[in-house]
This record gives structure tokens, sequence and C-alpha cells, in this order.
């Protein structure tokens, strides 16, 4: 069993740590700050850092990776489409690796960033590591792609097992469920989870990770074609939307000036 744990970066940055026990070896997802990692593996003493995730260029995500490097010799992984710093594997649709034995397999998830990846462990303890692409109860902006790749990587998504558990790289819950609570108002489970990390960040607490399941049920960006978000960006547009192409844009549109 993987054991994964949050290092804080920045002001709302996770860097994920995932650790082998049996082998005191550990690997980070996206380190935008080598600070967090170095201090955690001082504290560790036996410990060894022999993997880096990346899952695209932004520099809150790869900054910390060429200080890593040379004082780990960590093995970097990354997306073939983007210039990220100290390469040594470069990963594509399809692909696989394996981080202490266990096989995790690579998404193309464009949208964010045009080379965006994440990483996926299926089986006993499903995983995924989705950078800036799904957030809790959101989705990152638009940078890079377009409306339709970034709907297209979310359905991506939606096709893994409801149990898997959704690694984002931003502590973003509360505001995007106070956006997602403006589009869809009558759904109960959604209120429940808006309160419940209302209480959470209230006591300063970190709200994740998610399950695709929850975010199934309460992250409009994941329910472009449930009839009630449907209703609200035709509501926002002043005419009917044709796809959930169309429902994903307007509501990608609305959040960006929310």
């Amino acid at each position: 069993m993987i054991q994964i744990d949050a290092l804080p970066a920045f002001s709302d940055n996770y860097i994920w740590l995932l650790q082998d026990p049996s082998s005191k070896r550990c690997a980070v997802v996206d380190p935008g700050d080598a600070a967090p990692v170095l201090e955690w593996l001082e504290r560790h003493p036996g410990w060894t850092l022999t993997d880096i995730l990346l899952t695209h260029h932004h520099h809150d995500h790869v900054g910390g990776v060429q200080a890593l490097k040379g004082a780990t010799a960590a093995h970097v992984y990354g997306p073939a489409l983007e210039g990220v710093p100290c390469l040594d594997t470069a990963l594509n649709e399809g692909d696989s690796l394996e981080v202490f034995e266990r096989p995790f397999h690579v998404l193309h998830v464009p949208g964010h960033t045009l080379g965006h990846i994440a990483y996926v462990r299926t089986g006993a303890q499903p995983l995924l590591f989705c950078g800036d692409t799904l957030f809790a109860g959101g989705c990152g902006r638009l940078f890079e792609g377009t409306p339709a790749q970034m709907h297209d990587s979310l359905r991506k998504f939606a096709q893994l097992a409801p149990t898997t558990k959704v690694y984002c790289a931003h502590e973003y819950t509360l505001n995007n469920l106070r956006f997602a609570h403006a589009v869809e108002p009558t759904n109960n489970e959604l209120t429940k989870r808006y309160r419940q990390v209302e209480a959470m960040r209230e006591r300063g607490e970190m709200t994740l990770p998610s399950t695709l399941e929850l975010e199934l049920a309460t992250n409009p960006f994941m329910r472009c074609s449930t009839p009630s978000v449907k209703r609200a960006a035709d509501e926002r547009n002043g005419f009917p939307t044709r796809s959930e192409v169309e429902v994903f844009t307007t509501l990608r549109a609305w959040k960006d000036h929310f």
C-alpha cells in the first residue's frame, strides 16, 4: 500500500508525497518548490527520493525539480509535449511507469496546457494525480487549450472507477463549490458537501483527496449532461446550449468571472 501525504507549498499548492515504508523510498508529484520536500527528507533520515512525476510545465509545478534532481538524483517523468526541466523519461498517452513496483498509466489531458498529462493507478488502490486539469468541485483554467479539449479530458477521468481518489494540485475546493452551488442550488449532495468544506476550511483542514464519485455528483464541469446544469447554462446564455461542450464553455466563462 502506497502512503500519500501532502506537502503544502506557496499559498495553496499541494506537492503529493508518495511513500513506500517497506523500502523507505518516496516520490513526489509536481514539486513547484524544493524546500518542503528537502525539509521532509531531512526530518526522515534513511528515506530516498527516487521519482519525480510532473503533470505540466507551469512553474508552480516544476520550479523545485532542478534542486531536487541535484540533491537526490531522482528520476524525472513528465509530459513529452511540454518543456519541463531535467526530464529523464518523456511520457505520452498510453505510456506506463512503475513507482515502487506499482504500475501507473498516463493520460494526455489537454486544456489547462496543451501537453498536460495525468497519472492513474488502477486496481485495489485506484489513484489519480491530475495536476491542474480536475479540481475538487471545479477544473483548471484554459490557458492553452480549448473548451472541447478540456471537456474531453474530464470525460476521460469520468471513465475511471468511481472509487478513484483524486489528488488535485491546489486547495481551491471552497471557491469552486461556491460557484458550483450557484450553478446547481437544488443539488442536495452538493449543498451538503459545500457546508462540510466550509467547516473544514474554518478549522484549517485540507479538503483533498476527493473521489471521482463525489466529483461526478457535485462538480458542474463533470455534469454537463445533467439537465439542471444545462438549464443553468441556458439561463446564463439567454439561449439554449446545443451540446455538452457548449454547456462546458458557458460554465468555464462564467467561472472565470465569478
